[in-house]
């Protein structure tokens, strides 16, 4: 058994843990991303899927021409923003 007394690692250890706030404001440097798959479908959904694409615009354009064309009204719809952490006091 290593005598405690002669080891590099101290016995017991503090730690401080820094407290952080999210804010909800996006990244000025990094851009949105809209995607859409159509969930249209009894026994399977169709699966069809917009991609990614930058603009809400261009999502509803993909969302009216796949309807028009397969008459598909159900859809799924992810957004996803880049948000920057704030580091908070030390505790």
């Amino acid at each position: 058994m290593p005598d405690p007394a002669s080891s590099d690692v101290p016995a017991r250890g503090r730690y401080r843990f820094r407290e952080y706030r999210v804010t909800t404001a996006p990244d000025s440097l990094a851009l949105p991303v809209f995607a859409a798959v159509c969930v249209t479908g009894e026994e399977h959904d169709c699966g069809a899927t917009s991609g990614t694409l930058h603009e809400p615009d261009e999502l509803t354009r993909w969302i009216a021409g796949h309807c028009a064309a397969t008459g598909h009204e159900l859809y799924e719809q992810t957004t996803r923003t880049v948000l920057r952490a704030e580091p908070g006091a030390w505790k």
